[in-house]
């Protein structure tokens, strides 16, 4: 089970009124391609999974927004680590 849930925003910095959503695509692109579980949501996108292996995904989708010409990018990410295991499901089952 995984131990870890993060949720990811994040911001392309772009030109003039350059529509951001292209960028946004492509990040969320490098989660698909992780292969980790993930849902996208209107202003996340959160994963489930081992710490460090959604850090290095998160660093990936950064170094896509700089590789597809973005100067800078802003990333706001919100953590939930638990050893014993965390689950989208289990969190949320809830409020299904």
């Amino acid at each position: 089970m995984a131990t870890t849930l993060l949720s990811v925003q994040i911001i392309p910095s772009v030109k003039g009124n350059e529509d951001v959503i292209p960028y946004v695509d492509r990040a969320i692109e490098v989660i698909q391609k992780s292969g980790v579980k993930h849902q996208v949501n209107a202003l996340n996108t959160t994963l489930e999974g081992e710490l460090p292996h959604l850090l290095e995904i998160v660093k990936d989708m950064n170094d896509a927004m700089i590789q597809a010409g973005c100067p800078r990018v802003m990333t706001q990410m919100t953590l939930y680590h638990n050893p014993e295991g965390a689950s989208m499901d289990q969190l949320t089952e809830k409020y299904r």
